[in-house]
């Protein structure tokens, strides 16, 4: 079996250490696992790809020519774009932060507020507003881009990421910002592993099962109550904070997955 690992340049030098551990994993059971850098892809019969990028027109593309990508196409649409995510979320009865596009300051009802680019990921383009000015310096700077806005929810800057394989839970982790109301890990937050209730565990199996996705991160705002609200959902999601929290090789995981879903 012979299937392609597809990075940007960027992402692939950020992220050596599990192309490594997926390739090496891949060749346990058999499967040829390539390393794609941006667009060049190798002749010959190619099995799918595990797509680590955020276009889902490139996966379109694959798709169209019978390739099959995690993730797919759908997911991707869906979980690059946060304004796409919270109406999923409404469909779905997942309680979910209210979102609504940003176009003019009389879209905030109050400060301070979240404005996002709809695109944006890993905490960046993510902005705690307090007055109107703040707003519309924003709004000029991203004149551009669609952005949303949100209510600011006092979480203690605590929010937990699940990880999604197919339809089984592999993994939940708290995440607490540092000195910000950012939780992102990356930007300097802290991690530990989160044991989920069985109403969290059913949020998450509703929305990975409701996308069809295969290796996808579910981000839920934690907020003081005990309550819960979807916040994003993270595709390509990393897995540093799941290797640092759980006993397992995550990178196994998906390759046996991949595998399986292929010979089924």
């Amino acid at each position: 079996m012979k299937g392609l690992l597809y990075y940007s340049q960027a992402d692939a030098i950020k992220n050596k250490l599990f192309i490594e551990d997926l390739q090496k994993e891949a060749a346990k059971i058999d499967i040829d696992l390539q390393l794609v850098i941006n667009d060049k892809l190798p002749a010959g019969k190619i099995d799918f790809i595990l797509y680590r990028g955020r276009d889902f027109t490139r996966i379109e593309q694959f798709e169209n020519n019978g390739i099959p990508v995690m993730n797919r196409s759908h997911v991707s649409r869906i979980a690059n774009h946060k304004l796409r995510t919270f109406e999923l979320s409404l469909l779905l009865g997942v309680p979910t932060v209210p979102t609504k596009k940003f176009k003019s300051v009389k879209d905030i009802d109050k400060y301070p507020a979240i404005v996002k680019t709809v695109d944006g990921h890993g905490g960046n383009e993510v902005f705690l507003v307090h007055n109107k000015e703040k707003a519309q310096n924003i709004q000029v700077n991203y004149q551009a881009r669609e952005l949303i806005v949100q209510p600011y929810i006092e979480a203690g800057a605590k929010d937990v990421r699940v990880f999604m394989l197919g339809n089984e839970i592999i993994g939940a982790v708290k995440r607490s910002g540092n000195n910000s109301f950012k939780s992102n890990f990356t930007l300097g937050g802290t991690i530990e592993k989160y044991i989920l209730s069985p109403t969290q565990k059913q949020d998450a199996l509703t929305i990975a099962k409701a996308i069809k996705s295969d290796y996808i991160g579910i981000d839920f705002l934690l907020l003081t109550d005990g309550q819960w609200l979807l916040n994003e959902i993270e595709d390509p999601v990393g897995a540093r904070s799941l290797y640092l929290t759980h006993d397992f090789s995550v990178a196994e995981k998906i390759m046996h997955y991949i595998k399986k879903k292929l010979s089924t």
